[in-house]
């Protein structure tokens, strides 16, 4: 008799809906869907329920189920697979848009961030990094580039420019430290920033370093931070795995 080596099914305890809420009922089942990836208590490479048996465990609509599980698949925490079912797939890094650095992101939600530091050295600054850090064109800068690690798997290639004499700074210092805390002990507060976020496919040498395919997706983004007294402090300009990362907007009505 042929053993079956599909993935278990993953039973997923009621949720508590508020039905008097604004906040549509798929949503409020996604979420908490989502809350429950995140924290590892539906693991990657679980099967979940068919839509039948999930919408009366969840206690919720067939239909209301139905798009919660869709609205998941379209974030890349689920995927439907010919055969198997709906399978949970690594949880995407979800990172707030607001004035922080990814490492202090990553420790808040206890992704186990790991850095390698590919390059510390000083250089003419490039056209675009002094132009945005208001120095004139060819002014020396500290020149870093690192692998940020997420969980064990690479995430991000993050390239970052300071002013020479701002700050010194050491490898080891960067590989155990988020840069805008090694700024902080240094007396230096980033208050404001500027930051465009883009897209665009992998490079050869990207891809192979973020162990993704060739032209593969990337989320971009590049920042400019500034602190109280309008200094700037850093440049960045940084690409991150599409398949493992999104940023997060919070918006209300004016």
């Amino acid at each position: 008799m042929a053993s079956d080596l599909s993935p278990p099914r993953s039973p997923v305890r009621p949720v508590e809906v508020d039905r008097s809420s604004p906040v549509p009922l798929y949503f409020q089942v996604a979420s908490r869907l989502q809350e429950l990836i995140e924290a590892g208590e539906i693991g990657v490479g679980a099967r979940i329920e068919n839509e039948v048996d999930l919408a009366e465990r969840l206690g919720v609509s067939r239909p209301t189920t139905r798009r919660a599980i869709q609205y998941l698949v379209e974030r890349g925490m689920l995927v439907r697979k010919r055969g198997v079912g709906t399978q949970v797939v690594h949880p995407k890094v979800r990172r707030p848009v607001e004035l922080s650095s990814l490492y202090d992101d990553l420790v808040t939600a206890d992704r186990k961030p790991r850095t390698e530091v590919l390059q510390l050295k000083v250089i003419p600054a490039p056209a675009e990094v002094a132009e945005a850090l208001e120095l004139s064109p060819g002014t020396e800068v500290t020149w870093i580039e690192r692998l940020r690690y997420a969980g064990g798997e690479p995430l991000a290639l993050m390239h970052n420019a300071i002013p020479l004499g701002l700050i010194h700074l050491e490898a080891d210092d960067l590989a155990r430290h988020g840069l805008y805390e090694l700024l902080r002990r240094a007396g230096y507060q980033p208050r404001i920033a500027t930051q465009v976020i883009g897209a665009r496919s992998a490079n050869a040498a990207e891809a192979r370093t973020l162990q993704e395919k060739r032209g593969a997706s990337l989320l971009t983004m590049t920042r400019t931070a500034w602190d109280v007294s309008g200094r700037a402090l850093e440049y960045g300009s940084h690409v991150y795995r599409a398949s493992r990362y999104s940023f997060e907007l919070n918006l209300s009505a004016g």
